[in-house]
Formats: structure tokens, C-alpha cells, sequence
């Protein structure tokens, strides 16, 4: 036998040993019993899954159950702070279905809103022809909360005041011709009255864009000759019923009220803020900036999320010649542009967009290209009736005193693959790593990472984690930003591999992809001894109605 027909005759014995080896296991497993329930339940106790309100568990076996193996062997636990405590309990065969059990608690209530349970079940449970689980069946789940903003309260909170509500991206603004919060506000307004008479709610965080500084046409002269003092003012009073609402919970003094700031109202000032919201908390560190713990949870923060933007953070360094002292990032730019396109319906472009090629002159070059890439995405998509060279952006605000044109903004070349340059933000590709030192950014990002990265709201939300829940130098667990007007939760770990859990609070704005007129709620660990936190994602719509979007607990 030739060594190539002996390999062939091995190859043939392993598959066929391989084949009655696999079907032996085929059988193992189809004699045993297997157990799945409706209800999901999770086999990690540290990340249980939610379920909503509910009386019974129903527990579905592949096969009929013989009644007499599930008395003492199918159990119910609490697990609290100090442990497990077996939960007295009962269990039932539907006659329909003689393959599902229905778990009860013994006295007949309902599962305790947001508290952890533990489904056991024993190999002693055996099939009518005799057939048992493999091993043990282990399942954890919790009830969420009732969500209610109703005067009567959350009945399983136990009238207790603990309840965080966090809002962002509102986007008041100076004038309803542009503004982007006009057909919501009356829901808005609504919103906020009942938040007012909910029994339940502690706290109402702000996490910035409620005032907008940005969203105004090139030509509009923000501030009409006047101050930022009275800007604000204005928007105050063409936001009346929205500002009355929020001053209403702040002057109660039941609900403690919070602002953070957003790129959108960076420039506004905390005089601003308390000359139009009197009483009202802030949270801010660097100008333009703040992140918000709420009292008593260390492990919780709150910020608008542009802190980590490289169009949206405040910037400090670039533009120190032409506007001393002044914060505004290109962002304010890219919006004052994008306003106009709005406003004059996206017209075709008005002139030809002066083309940039690479060049070879290094790593600055590069990300100067890169830069440009983003201003041609955004005049491609947001294209303006005028033309490149006129100036038609009226500033006036933060130092700024000239009018622009869309190719003072943009990176130009005097030749085909020749030095890329710019007039304003000029070097600001090379400035990030310090610029991010001033925001207090406290893990760096790289700044090709920022610039390619910038419009997707993914990088956002991927910072909640970098920041926080890989720094090994933070011990938040629940993050919450703003600023991508994209609503969702998103559950991860840290390096203890503890769950954590990062939400974005959405936007109230009238038109938006995602879901709009969105809001995070968290409800902290109940004093009784509960194990968990809630973060709860709901829609609100123009009839007051409130919608569940997603959920998490930990």
C-alpha cells in the first residue's frame, strides 16, 4: 500500500468513526430534555435580562412533562443585596399544552417591579417517558418599571423621589422661521408639566443644545446689533410656554434641574443661562464644556457628547490672530452654511467648488486633505444658491467681527498637488492632541480617527466607552450623551467585566431621522435593597402618550 492510499484509508476511517461519534451525540442530546420560556432569561446574573410587567413564567420543555417530578424541583429565588432568598412559589401544567409549566409566586402577586429573579430547575424534572435535563437549568431576569408620569406614581417605587429624566438637543431658537423646535414645542411643553407633578422624578438633566446659537442662516446677523445677553432673552420669549414649564419645576423645588452645555450654546454664558432660568443648576468645566454627576451616583455621568468631536469641541487655539479669545469650532461654520441650504431648500450649487489634490508633504498635508474631504462632503450634500467667494456669512459673535466667504473656510491649493493651506482654522489638523488637553479629554484620540470619524454618530457613542468604560481611571458605569440626535442604549463592560451601559438621549427637533422627542430615564437601585439600575429609552408623541424604545439593567 502505496503511503498516499494509506493516508486516503485514515482520512476514511476518522470520517467514519467521526460520523457514529457525532451521531452518538445526536442521541445523547435528543434524549435529554431542554427547556426555553418566552420570557427571556439570562444564564449571567450580572446582566439579567428585562421583561415587562407579568404573573407567571412560562417555562416550555421539548417534551410532556411528568407532573409528579416538578413538585421541589422547579424554584423561584429574589436575589437582593445579601443574596438569594428562595421565593415561595407554585407551578402549573397548561391541560393544551402538557409540555409548559407556569411559574407563580405562591401568593399570587404579580413579579415585583425592579427587582432580579433566579429560575432554577433540577434533573430530577423528568419527561412522561423519562427523558431529563443534561445538567441543572439556571435563569435570571428582572421586571422592569411601569413608566408613568401620571400624578399617582410608579406604586413599586415606594413614593420615593428617585427617578433621573435626562433631555438634550431641544434647540430653542430666536426665531420660528428657521428654527428646527417649532410643531414639538406644545408636546414639549406638555412633556415638561407632567414631569413637574410626577412623584417619582428627582432630577431633570438638560444635557445641552437646549439653546441655538448655530442653526441660523449665513446672512442673519445672530445677535441684530445687540448682545448674546439679549439674544438669549429672545429666544427666551419666543420659547415663552417652553421656558415658563421648566422655571415652573425649578421654583417647585421638588425636582432639582440641571443644564449642560452643547456645541449649539457653547458661547452661552452661566449669566445667560440663570438671567432667563433663574435657580437652575449648570455643570460645566472648560468653557463650552461640562459633565454632570447626579447627587449621590458616582456612577453615573451626563455630558452633550461634542467634547470628543472634531468639528464640535471647543476650539481655543486656531484662530487667535483673526478672533481673540474666541471658542467656536468649524462646526458653527458647517451650520451656518447647512441653515442656508435649509432655508433655500438645497438649491443647486450657486458656483464650482475649488478642487484639492493630495500631495506627499507629510502627516499634516494628509489630514489637511482629509479636512477639505469633510467641507466637500457637506457643500456636495448642502450645496448654497451663492457662490464660493462671497461673503455671505455675517458673524459678530465671539470675536469674529468680518464676513466670510465659503472658500475662506475651505483648504485650498495654489497648485495641483501643491501645499494645502487655509485662511481660517489654519494648522487646526495639528492642534488636536492639545486641544484635547484643554477640553479635558481624558483618553486622546488620534486626529485621523477625528477627522474620519466625525460625522458618524457611531464615534460618539464609541466614546462613551474609550472614556469611560475602558479607562482604567473611571468607575462611571452609566453614560449619557446627546448630541447625534440618534436615540439608543448600548450595554458593554468594563475592565472589571462589569456591565455597563451607555444611552443616548436623542432630540426633540421637529424633523429628524431617528426617532424624535426622546428622553433617557434612570431609575437608581431602590432603597429595599434591590440589586439594579434601570436606563429606560422612551418616545414621547404630540398626544402624550409615551412609548417604550429600549431597555437595559444592571
Amino acid at each position: 500500500m502505496s503511503l498516499y492510499q494509506a493516508k486516503g484509508l485514515l482520512i476514511a476511517l476518522a470520517t467514519f468513526y467521526g460520523f457514529i461519534a457525532l451521531s452518538e451525540c445526536a442521541k445523547a442530546s435528543a434524549a435529554n430534555l431542554s427547556v426555553t420560556s418566552s420570557i427571556a432569561l439570562a444564564d449571567n446574573a450580572g446582566n439579567p435580562l428585562v421583561t415587562d410587567s407579568l404573573k407567571a413564567i412560562p417555562l416550555d420543555f421539548s417534551a410532556p412533562i411528568k407532573t409528579g417530578t416538578v413538585s421541589g424541583n422547579v424554584k423561584l429565588y429574589r436575589v437582593t443585596v445579601n443574596g438569594e432568598k428562595e421565593e415561595p412559589s407554585i407551578t402549573t401544567t397548561e391541560k393544551k399544552s402538557p409540555a409548559r409549566l407556569l411559574l407563580f409566586k405562591k401568593n399570587g402577586t404579580g413579579f415585583t417591579q425592579g427587582e432580579k429573579y433566579k429560575v432554577t430547575i433540577n434533573e430530577k424534572v423528568k419527561s412522561a417517558s423519562g427523558r431529563s435535563l443534561a445538567k441543572e437549568f439556571i435563569g435570571y431576569f428582572t421586571v422592569n418599571y411601569s413608566f408613568s408620569l401620571q400624578s399617582k406614581g410608579i406604586a413599586d417605587l415606594n413614593n420615593e423621589r428617585s427617578q433621573i429624566i435626562c433631555v438634550s438637543d431641544l434647540h430653542l431658537g430666536a426665531n420660528d422661521l428657521y428654527t428646527e423646535c417649532r410643531q414639538n414645542r406644545e408636546a414639549l411643553v406638555n412633556f415638561l408639566n407632567q414631569v413637574r407633578l410626577a412623584p417619582n422624578v428627582k432630577e431633570l438633566v438638560i444635557a445641552g443644545d437646549l439653546f441655538d446659537e448655530w442653526f441660523i442662516p449665513a446672512s442673519t446677523d445672530t445677535f441684530n446689533g445687540k448682545t448674546q445677553f439679549d439674544f438669549i432673552r429672545t429666544i427666551a420669549a419666543n420659547n415663552k410656554p417652553v421656558i415658563d414649564a421648566f422655571n415652573s419645576i425649578i421654583k417647585d423645588g421638588k425636582i432639582k434641574v440641571t443644564y449642560v452645555p452643547g456645541n449649539h450654546d457653547l458661547l452661552i454664558t452661566k449669566e445667560d443661562v440663570e438671567s432667563v432660568m433663574p435657580g437652575i443648576s449648570q455643570a460645566r468645566d472648560v468653557r463650552g464644556l461640562g459633565a454632570y454627576t447626579p447627587d449621590a451616583h458616582p456612577e453615573i455621568v451626563i455630558e452633550h457628547g461634542h467634547r470628543y468631536n472634531f468639528f464640535c469641541a471647543p476650539d481655543p487655539i486656531s484662530n487667535k490672530s483673526i478672533a481673540p479669545g474666541s471658542i467656536l469650532p468649524p462646526g458653527y461654520f458647517f451650520t451656518r452654511i447647512a441653515t442656508t441650504s435649509v432655508v433655500e431648500k438645497k438649491p443647486a450649487a450657486g458656483g464650482t467648488m475649488p478642487i484639492v489634490t493630495p500631495n506627499k508633504l507629510g502627516e499634516s498635508q494628509s489630514l489637511a486633505f482629509i479636512y477639505w474631504n469633510v467641507w466637500k462632503k457637506l457643500m456636495t450634500a448642502l450645496p448654497v444658491n451663492e457662490s464660493f467667494d462671497q461673503k455671505i456669512i455675517k458673524t459678530n459673535i465671539d470675536g469674529f467681527r468680518e464676513s466670510y466667504s465659503i472658500n475662506d473656510l475651505m483648504p485650498f491649493q495654489l497648485k495641483e498637488g501643491g501645499f494645502i493651506d487655509l485662511r481660517i482654522y489654519k494648522g487646526i489638523q495639528d492642534t488636536w492632541n492639545e486641544r484635547q488637553v484643554l477640553n479635558n479629554v481624558a483618553v486622546n484620540i488620534p486626529a485621523y480617527e477625528a477627522l474620519t470619524k466625525a460625522d458618524l454618530a457611531s464615534e460618539t457613542d464609541g466614546q462613551a466607552v474609550t472614556q469611560y468604560f475602558t479607562n482604567k481611571n473611571s468607575q462611571k458605569r452609566i453614560v449619557v450623551f446627546g448630541h447625534t440626535h440618534e436615540a439608543r442604549i448600548i450595554p458593554s463592560e468594563n475592565l472589571k467585566g462589569q456591565k455597563t451601559i451607555y444611552a443616548n438621549s436623542g432630540t426633540w427637533i421637529d424633523k429628524n431621522t431617528f426617532p424624535t422627542m426622546t428622553f433617557v430615564v434612570i431609575t437608581p437601585k431602590k432603597s429595599s435593597g434591590s440589586t439594579l439600575e434601570f436606563v429606560n429609552l422612551y418616545k414621547y408623541s404630540q398626544n402624550g402618550h409615551i412609548t417604550q424604545l429600549e431597555v437595559q439593567a444592571m
